[in-house]
């Protein structure tokens, strides 16, 4: 969804990008979240000490402290019905030297989890990385778009890579992806970095976890995948939710593959492709639509009815699963809280998503009414509501725009390789701007809407 050409950038700038993008990542931010939490806790811990230096084992002391406290820690809290040596009673135990342990447990617990994302993030850039050098020093057809484009091979293949996995769908040619939509190995090599950065992250997460365990022979890995709540980091799931995870991602994958396929063979999309081409480019389009947003197919030649489709997927949360879960069990939908919940004055005024999103669009049609009336081929609503979802959703699909499109030809038109949004105005792009800022966001207001009522 860019707003400027994405060649006139120099190698110097888009190695700039390229460490904006890995910080701004969700993985990386995760990360600094997780590290703040500790912070918290060790803040915590500290104030505990003072409490507690009075409370020393003694040598004659028969009562035990539990050895292994995160355990049986879910979301910070000690379990208090554990058994303790010599059939003495919990109260026999100060409760803050039991809260400093389970404290220091599980900040133990944090360093090893910090550890592992590091690890995962080291070792998917790292490999994405090389393979795309190693892909494009192979392919002759694949090195002369770089040589072309005067774009250094280290510099684009990293970039990519990053750009990739933090779904940010900025890739350094004018083009995009559509520049190799025959070069299916590298589209092959791109759309597993999507996967793993997105809505299978926690899912890929626990099982590179896994293989820690296994390699490293390590209990603190095995602990982790216990309870994977324990540490509040909402990006490591349980294992039965993971698969369900797994399984509504490869379905949605499957869903939109097949629709795509029967609406798109022959159409002037996939023009001038193989068979194989085809199906390559058709996996990697559908698989974008809920990630990076890269494209190797002009938008505005497919089908509305795939148009529809990827303005549903991209309005999905990345962690959209098939049946709900909870703690590792499953709840059927139509399940209703028996707690009651404290409202307050704001729960009655926040709406839903769907509405700020409708309220957005109709903000962006006002921004742009002289051009919808001026330009109706290319400023249409549909085309709005691709950008104003894609925005929302972080994906970065565009319509695009094209002089060939207008109804009155303008001599100073110039047909550009960037997003639909770069011909809006200011305030267009303005509010363009803060769609973004919400829908990386919207994590905070899922529970906006609730106060109404259609009947």
């Amino acid at each position: 969804m860019s707003t400027v050409e994405m060649e006139v950038f120099s190698n110097a700038q888009l190695i700039l990008l390229t460490i904006f993008m890995f910080l701004g990542g969700e993985v990386f931010t995760s990360l600094l979240g997780l590290q703040l939490m500790k912070f918290k806790r060790s803040h915590q811990i500290q104030k505990t000490e003072n409490k507690i230096d009075r409370f020393s084992t003694d040598a004659d002391c028969s009562t035990s402290i539990p050895t292994n406290a995160f355990d049986q820690i879910e979301l910070g809290v000690t379990s208090q019905d554990q058994q303790l040596g010599n059939d003495q009673k919990p109260d026999s135990i100060p409760e803050s030297r039991i809260s400093f342990q389970a404290q220091e447990s599980i900040n133990r617990a944090s360093d090893l989890l910090a550890f592992s994302i590091l690890c995962y993030l080291l070792v998917v850039h790292l490999l994405g990385s090389v393979s795309i050098s190693i892909y494009n020093n192979t392919i002759p057809s694949a090195n002369e778009v770089l040589r072309k484009k005067g774009l250094n091979l280290i510099t684009f293949s990293v970039f990519t890579t990053v750009s990739t996995f933090a779904n940010c769908g900025f890739v350094p040619t004018n083009e995009n992806m559509m520049v190799f939509k025959k070069n299916s190995g590298l589209l092959l090599i791109i759309f597993p970095q999507l996967l793993l950065g997105n809505t299978l992250y926690p899912a890929c997460l626990r099982y590179f976890i896994w293989f820690l365990s296994k390699i490293t022979k390590r209990s603190e890995f095995a602990d982790l995948l216990k309870n994977p709540r324990a540490l509040g980091y909402d990006h490591l799931f349980s294992d039965l939710h993971s698969i369900f995870l797994a399984i509504t991602v490869f379905g949605f994958i499957l869903a939109q593959f097949v629709l795509f396929c029967l609406l798109e063979w022959h159409s002037g999309a996939t023009a001038g492709l193989t068979a194989y081409e085809k199906l390559v480019g058709s996996l990697f389009q559908v698989v974008n639509s809920r990630h990076a947003g890269e494209s190797v197919f002009d938008l505005s030649l497919i089908t509305p009815a795939i148009i529809v489709l990827f303005v549903l997927m991209m309005y999905l949360p990345p962690y959209t699963s098939f049946l709900p879960i909870k703690d590792g069990k499953c709840f059927p939908a139509t399940e209703k809280k028996t707690r009651a919940k404290r409202k307050n004055i704001l729960d009655y005024l926040l709406f839903s998503q769907l509405t700020y999103i409708v309220l957005f669009v109709i903000l962006i049609c006002i921004t742009e009414r002289e051009k919808l009336k001026e330009d109706p081929l290319n400023f249409n609503l549909l085309s709005i509501v691709v950008e104003v979802i894609s925005g929302y959703g972080n994906v970065g699909f565009s319509m695009g725009y094209s002089c060939g499109r207008q109804l009155k030809p303008s001599n100073n038109c110039k047909d550009a390789s960037y997003g639909f949004a770069g011909k809006w105005s200011t305030q267009g792009k303005f509010i363009l701007i803060i769609v973004m800022f919400f829908g990386r966001l919207k994590k905070f207001n899922t529970k906006g809407g609730k106060a109404w009522r259609l009947s």
